[in-house]
This record gives structure tokens, sequence and C-alpha cells, in this order.
């Protein structure tokens, strides 16, 4: 499948939440919608990301707007990467990596040499219609969650 362009709709995707909870993803147009992609739980760039967007988290209600954090980590590891921080960004599992294929955030990645298939730190802007308003790749944690909420404010 290939990754969604600038005004495509919100794939078809289902998945679940820490807390088992299903999520169909193309069931949440209406409101604005963050996805973000992160590699790894309780890693330091993702654990920060997961603060940010949880500091910021008033401020996307007040637009309306849900923000959903997607891994391939297990339940149990988002639960207690949650607890741990005590993030109140909802966090997601692709177990299974179907919603990354969807997203294009699937990638072959390079770290000290070794090549490996790895999450790609992306995040996706969906306006109230469903379509991709906006979208960042190879994203730098400083700072992105707040370019996100700008980004939202100005749909």
């Amino acid at each position: 499948m290939n990754a969604p362009a600038i005004g495509d709709p919100i794939p078809d995707v289902k998945l679940l939440d820490a807390d088992g909870a299903a999520i169909d993803l193309a069931a949440m147009k209406g409101a604005p919608l963050v996805v973000y992609f992160y590699p790894k739980a309780d890693t330091p760039g993702c654990t920060t990301e997961a603060q940010d967007f949880t500091r910021l988290a008033p401020e996307f209600a007040h637009l309306g707007a849900q923000v959903l954090a997607v891994s391939r980590d297990a339940l149990a590891k988002l639960c207690k990467f949650r607890d741990k921080y005590g993030l109140t960004v909802r966090l997601a599992s692709d177990e299974d990596g179907a919603v990354c294929e969807a997203f294009g955030t699937w990638v072959e990645k390079q770290n000290y040499g070794r090549t490996y298939m790895g999450i790609e730190r992306s995040t996706f802007l969906f306006g109230r219609d469903g379509k991709l308003a906006k979208e960042w790749r190879k994203v730098r944690v400083k700072g992105h969650a707040d370019a996100v909420l700008e980004a939202a404010k100005a749909l």
C-alpha cells in the first residue's frame, strides 16, 4: 500500500490502543487528527516526543483535535510506558505492521553501518474532512509537537 499523499483520505486501517480498545482510523474524521509514528516506547527520543505531545494535549483538545501515537510495541509495553511517564496522549500498537505499511513508515534504516527495518519517525495531520493536510517525515523531536500544533491551528 502506498503512503497517503496530501489530499488523500485517512487510510482504512484498524489497531488497538494501550488499553486494548479498537481504533478504526477511517472512522475518526469530523475532527482534526494527528497520527504520529515513533520507533520504540521508553527510549529517549520517543519519550521526549510523547511528553511534548502530552504537554500540549490541552491545546490540541481545545482545537477538537485527536492525537494518536503509533509504534509496533506490544500493548503491555505501551501501558508501562504511559504509566511510567504519566502520558495522556493515546498510544496505539501496530504489532503486525499493517498501519506502518499503510502510512509508508516501515522503512530500511541504517545505524553504525548496520541495515535493518524500522519505523521512520513521521507525523500526519488530517483535517476535519478526513483528508491529509500535512505530513512530516524523518522528524527531529525538538520542537516538533509545537510545529504540529501550529499546523493544526491553521486548519
